[in-house]
């Protein structure tokens, strides 16, 4: 259901790209189409009532009993595809993946299965969600049950139906769209890894931490901002906010997944690059702040990524190494999923290899359900 549902969701994203996309308008007339879809949704809100957000899904999951509020996506749905379609500087990850695990936690509610498997099945369909936008079974499934956490993976009972969840989610999708298997970024070659880029990846860690709390401060002063506005009036001020910050860069608009790929492929001086990237983070924290809906995951990568780039134009240094250190880091400050975010981007960064392997896990898995020579393997209900 998730896999199918996601394959509606990014063909309608990219049917309606084709008439609200930045590339399709002046800077003006783009202006002008933002500040409408910023009416559409305030219009949206109203009329269809709150498109709720993550926070309340994961805080579902982690209740249990609370029915699943499939009602919030009559207005989740349409909101985030316009805002997305337009260039909004937040990405479709949030959406789909609030849908997503929605949709698990309803069928285990329609279903009356205990709490515990209503959980499991929300996690479920949110690693599906994931998997989806990312290209990345394996890091899907993880995201899916670090993102419910600040220290690491709890409901570790969940992480084989997450990676199936992920796996028939991704299979569908694919299936249906007919969508090939390639990865999401084209770096330049990583060449060989010595101990200096170890200490490369301390440097990322430090400097991802300092972007991710700037990010916070900011999102804090942009939520303050807005709360003494009219909350029929935030999304238009957002889209016309947005569509300033695009006058200043570019790179302001859409949340960042292709730019990516032209930052790490093109070169282009240090001062465009910490522009694109403070833009972005402004851009990000508005839109998110003002009503528009969508996910920060992508546009955190972006923002490491600028900065990552600019570092190595500056001072030299491995630069695949730094700049899948920094993408990494900078989502991990916020979001707290390091494991789930490593495996993402090196599965989007061209690790082809990981889906069949994970799908040969997978199957063996469950071939050899009966072959065991350590006896005393056991689930932890017996414990």
């Amino acid at each position: 259901m998730s896999g199918a549902v996601s394959a509606g969701y990014v063909e309608l994203l990219r049917n309606v790209t084709r008439v609200l996309g930045p590339q399709h308008w002046g800077r003006w007339s783009h202006l002008a189409v933002l500040g409408c879809v910023g009416v559409a949704v305030a219009l949206l809100v109203r009329f269809l009532g709150s498109p709720g957000d993550v926070e309340l899904l994961v805080d579902n999951i982690h209740v249990g009993d609370r029915p699943a509020d499939v009602r919030a996506l009559r207005s989740l749905i349409p909101v985030s595809l316009l805002g997305i379609a337009a260039g909004s500087a937040i990405g479709p990850e949030a959406p789909l993946v609030q849908t997503t695990g929605t949709i698990g936690s309803w069928v285990g509610h329609r279903l009356q299965l205990p709490s515990a498997d209503r959980r499991i099945l929300g996690i479920t369909g949110m690693a599906a969600g994931f998997t989806v936008l990312f290209g990345a079974p394996l890091g899907g499934a993880l995201f899916a049950l670090e993102i419910l956490h600040r220290r690491g993976l709890e409901y570790y009972e969940a992480m084989l139906p997450a990676a199936l969840g992920a796996l028939s989610g991704w299979i569908t999708y694919t299936a249906l769209l007919r969508a090939g298997f390639h990865p999401v970024f084209e770096f330049p070659g990583l060449g060989s890894i010595t101990f200096l880029d170890l200490a490369l990846g301390v440097a990322a860690g430090v400097a991802g931490a300092a972007i991710a709390t700037l990010f916070s401060w900011v999102i804090r002063a942009t939520r303050w901002a807005f709360s003494h506005v009219d909350p029929r009036i935030r999304p238009v001020l957002g889209g016309l906010v947005l569509g300033g910050l695009a006058i200043a860069s570019p790179y302001s608009l859409t949340f960042g997944e292709a730019q990516i790929d032209h930052i790490a492929t093109t070169r282009l001086a240090v001062s465009v690059l910490l522009l694109a990237g403070a833009c972005k983070l402004v851009a990000a924290a508005t839109i998110v702040s003002s009503g528009w809906r969508g996910g920060f995951i992508i546009p955190l990568f972006f923002m490491g990524a600028t900065v990552a780039v600019a570092v190595s134009h500056g001072i030299g240094g491995h630069e695949v190494v730094m700049l899948t250190s920094m993408m990494v880091a900078t989502n991990v400050g916020v979001t707290k999923t390091p494991i789930g975010s490593t495996a993402v981007v090196a599965e989007m960064a061209g690790m082809r290899i990981l889906p069949p392997v994970l799908i040969a896990a997978v199957v063996s898995l469950f071939l050899t359900d009966g072959v065991s020579i350590i006896h005393t393997q056991r689930s932890r209900a017996t414990m």
